[in-house]
């Protein structure tokens, strides 16, 4: 192998991030960049898609859209090949579209856990498989999949999640043993507890700030920047012998009771 005078950076390779229209996927589309990639923005909404990869133009970050639902068996093999076709190899998959659903186990709607469900592990599925069998063939790619502290601990009122994040820890180490043979490494990234406008209500719930900074021993929030160290560092070929691994980026909340 070549020598690599910077193993982090991602010059010339072409990064698909799922629901990275707002929020962490966002973020993590903006951190990729930064180390040289370049990306597809992906969401639901075409039009929404659209305008957030015009503003990431805008601020010089080389960028396309595709909108997709995850869900969606079909409209995402599609989706992938249309890509694949159209731009060129992608050699980094984050699959970041996530939801997310509270109430109690005893009382949660049998329609929101097959939602969860659907959108949290399905999606990660379907969207892997569509890009792997690409990755396969030229015997290199990098797979991130987003899972969450709840990949390792439960708290009330989201179990249903939890089990989804769960999931995606151990598909996550299943792609390791199927498809590291292929020259690709599938690894999770975890965050905790982070700063976002769909964590806005906790994070403005002053009890509930003050449970989470006692009980994380970094004493804080995370600030999405934060993840995209880590991000990176999976995607590079720094990490060329990682694999099967989940990173928590957590503050030390999953390392001290």
């Amino acid at each position: 192998m070549a020598l690599q005078i910077d193993p982090f950076r991602l010059d010339g390779r072409r990064a698909l991030i799922t629901g990275s229209c707002q929020g962490v996927g966002l973020e993590l589309a903006r951190g990729l960049a930064r180390a040289g990639a370049s990306v597809v923005i992906n969401g639901r909404d075409a039009e929404r898609t659209r305008v957030v990869c015009a503003q990431l133009r805008e601020e010089g970050i080389e960028a396309e859209s595709s909108a997709f639902d995850v869900t969606e068996r079909e409209q995402v093999q599609a989706a992938v090949d249309a890509l694949e076709s159209r731009l060129g190899p992608i050699e980094i998959l984050v699959n970041n579209a996530g939801i997310q659903r509270r109430a109690p186990l005893e009382t949660f709607a049998p329609e929101h856990w097959d939602e969860l469900m659907r959108t949290n592990l399905d999606g990660v599925f379907h969207v892997s498989q569509a890009v792997a069998r690409h990755m396969i063939d030229r015997r290199h790619g990098k797979i991130i999949n987003i899972g969450s502290v709840q990949s390792e601990l439960a708290r009330p009122s989201i179990a249903p999640y939890a089990a989804t994040k769960g999931a995606v820890r151990m598909l996550t180490r299943g792609m390791c043993a199927d498809w590291a043979r292929y020259g690709i490494q599938a690894n999770a990234l975890a965050p905790g507890y982070f700063r976002t406008e769909l964590n806005r209500a906790l994070v403005d719930d002053q009890e509930f700030s003050a449970w989470l900074c006692k009980r994380t021993p970094a004493g804080r929030w995370g600030n999405v920047e934060e993840l995209c160290g880590a991000a990176v560092f999976l995607a590079s070929s720094a990490a060329d012998f990682v694999n099967g691994q989940t990173l928590y980026v957590d503050g030390g909340l999953t390392s001290v009771v």
